[in-house]
């Protein structure tokens, strides 16, 4: 696969690519023994949020906006990207750099990251999330190591395969002063895959087979800030047939798994009947199915103590109790000649779990979910124009529940 694309996509160590924007060269530059490489992508989009103005709304972490309604010209779900990679065959090795810079065209408050609050006031300017910093080595022969800063391996695959991935889907609480990304479909069937400090070993390609495991910067969660041992994702995927032949059969199946344990610190006064630590997992798996301009996902996931919307957010109880968390969408694309339509519907779901107040009087999430209309065309080989029609709905164990629709009118430029 052609690096300058998943770089353009912000896909880091991603194997397959979005196909509206296979045709996108980035500007390569040859000095030396090391091959350089500019690419990156700007996008902006009218965005229209008609969020819940009514009574009894309220769900803790529901994704699905109440108030006002809102509108704003924002990024979508990729921020902007500038990113440098730089490649070498040095000693039988391969080589690889990478750094990418992720700015946005939404202003953020002081200090903030460039995903973080926005302030959409005067005098104000947007920040820079540096999210790639990696060094790979390695060879066909034995597979790649990989060391710094990259994305993730559980739910890499569901937000990949995405189609609101160069689009908008759910706008959010967010919109009115929007940071610079939007949320896609995260929370509402996958769990945010995020991009991570690791050191990740991947195989070499076995006739389509790869695997990859990986110790990773383990996350807090809530007052469980201790930890002894690092966070270990792995996953496994098998691509087959030939993706350029549209008129045969082609795609790919995978499976990720992530385990951590999270502690409360040792100079916490740990209340009886409270868990002084927690060890949370989870195990993804999907589908993506092409033949003859129609594309098919469907993705799952299951899990206990890993959280919901990002890795270890909301995954146990007042007393470390954890919480079960599952989800998945089903997704559907038409490819006719520049213009590719798309239907997706997901869900994810968070159950109670001991410690949790009783689910009658319990205002904490049991639902977020959405369905996507997109129009996806294709203008040139760099610019995609988009409008996605997406309706969310959240809803809480007592009972509360908001919706929203959202109006999205944009495009991308990859480069």
């Amino acid at each position: 696969m052609n690096t300058r694309i998943k770089l353009a996509i912000a896909a880091g160590a991603a194997m397959w690519v979005i196909p509206m924007t296979s045709a996108v060269a980035g500007i390569d530059v040859q000095a030396g023994d090391w091959k350089i490489d500019f690419a990156g992508n700007v996008n902006a989009f009218y965005v229209n949020a008609s969020c819940d103005d009514g009574t009894n709304t309220g769900v803790t972490g529901g994704l699905a906006c109440t108030g006002d309604h809102s509108t704003a010209i924002r990024n979508g779900l990729l921020p902007a990207a500038l990113v440098f990679n730089a490649t070498s065959r040095q000693d039988n090795l391969d080589v690889d750099v990478t750094i990418g810079f992720y700015p946005g065209i939404n202003s953020t408050l002081a200090g903030a990251s460039v995903n973080g609050a926005g302030n959409p006031a005067a005098l104000q300017s947007p920040g820079i999330d540096a999210r790639q910093i990696y060094f790979t080595f390695g060879d066909a022969s034995w597979g790649t190591v990989k060391m710094g800063r990259d994305i993730g391996l559980f739910g890499k695959d569901a937000i990949l395969d995405d189609m609101t991935l160069l689009g908008v889907g759910t706008a959010a609480g967010g919109n009115a002063a929007p940071a610079n990304t939007s949320l896609g479909r995260i929370g509402l069937g996958y769990v945010y895959t995020d991009w991570e400090p690791q050191i990740t070993y991947t195989t070499a390609n076995y006739n389509g087979f790869t695997a990859s495991i990986g110790i990773f910067q383990p996350l807090d969660a809530g007052a469980y800030t201790s930890h002894n041992a690092p966070q270990v994702q792995a996953g496994g995927a098998f691509a087959f047939g030939d993706p350029k032949a549209t008129d045969s059969l082609s795609g790919k199946v995978w499976v990720d798994v992530i385990t951590q344990q999270a502690k409360l610190p040792s100079a916490t006064a740990v209340p009886a009947g409270t868990a002084s630590s927690f060890t949370g997992s989870a195990v993804d798996a999907g589908v993506k199915l092409d033949v003859a301009g129609f594309s098919g996902v469907l993705y799952g996931y299951t899990g206990k103590g890993e959280g919901t919307i990002g890795l270890y957010l909301l995954p146990v109880s007042d007393t470390g109790d954890k919480r079960k968390s599952d989800g998945g969408y089903v997704q559907g694309t038409y490819t006719i000649n520049k213009l590719k339509v798309g239907l997706s519907y997901g869900i994810s779901e968070l159950k109670l779990a001991d410690g949790d107040a009783p689910a009658a009087s319990n205002p904490l999430l049991k639902s977020n979910a959405s369905g996507v209309f997109g129009l996806y065309y294709s203008l040139t080989k760099s610019i995609t124009l988009v409008g996605e029609y997406v309706h969310t709905r959240s809803e809480a164990w007592d009972g509360a529940a908001a919706t929203e629709n959202d109006v999205a009118l944009g495009g991308i430029l990859f480069f």
